[in-house]
């Protein structure tokens, strides 16, 4: 995800959190002063639908062949399409943009679902608990789990929610806490349980949303690459 002028001020302190995590967990700590300062900034907050939309068509695709299809996606409609106007467009106008026939049947979905109320308007969803999102936005064709994790960090910035299956989050799990082998790449095998990482992340609540951060970036350091963002999902 590109930041830009439009990103915003994150809705908890940064440095509280900073201090309570190295505070807690002196592994965790060292790695925070390898990585340097928490420089999240939040994407644009669209609707709840317009994310899903744009979840569902990145789904999947490398970035720029996703970038594409919700490029041609927004110029047929002029923009998001409103939910109704959605339900009611041809599949055919979605396949000749670009998107699958299972994307054509969970945007289909999505559109039913804001229509229903299923999926919350923009004002209600921020007075929801992170449980119940995930519980509403989960209710999508094709929306899991993880899809609502990165919307809640990434777009609403809840501070404390740990997205224990995260590959990127994992592996700078293994590097940070575990020994990693020399002399290969980490395999599937050495990567930690969601159960192993949960129980470490109790120590870091109320903030598990910086030190998943903190892991990402441990991803960019074994790298030799400077702090840009999810590493999972470059």
């Amino acid at each position: 995800m590109i930041h830009d002028g439009k990103s915003r001020k994150l809705p908890f302190d940064a440095a509280e959190a900073v201090a309570h995590l190295k505070a807690n967990d002196a592994k965790l700590g060292a790695l925070i002063d390898r990585a340097g300062e928490f420089t999240l900034r939040l994407d644009p907050a669209p609707s709840p639908f317009e994310s899903l939309l744009e979840s569902i068509l990145y789904q999947q695709l490398h970035g720029k062949a996703a970038a594409t299809i919700h490029r041609r996606v927004r110029e047929y409609f002029g923009g998001d399409p409103a939910p109704l106007l959605l339900l009611d467009t041809p599949d055919e106008v979605l396949r000749a943009a670009g998107v699958s026939g299972n994307k054509c049947k969970a945007l289909k979905d999505l559109a039913a679902r804001t229509l229903d109320g299923t999926v919350p308007t923009h004002a209600a969803i921020r007075k929801m608990t992170d449980a119940e999102i995930i519980e509403r936005l989960t209710a999508v064709r094709g929306i899991g789990p993880w899809t609502v994790e990165m919307l809640l960090i990434f777009r609403m910035g809840r501070p404390d929610v740990l997205p224990v299956t995260d590959y990127g989050v994992r592996k700078g799990f293994a590097l940070t806490f575990q020994r990693v082998p020399k002399t290969r790449p980490l395999a599937a095998e050495d990567l930690p349980k969601p159960e192993v990482l949960f129980r470490r992340g109790k120590r870091w609540a109320p903030f598990r949303s910086v030190a998943s951060w903190y892991l990402w970036r441990a991803c960019d350091l074994a790298k030799g690459t400077a702090p840009s963002g999810r590493s999972s999902l470059q």
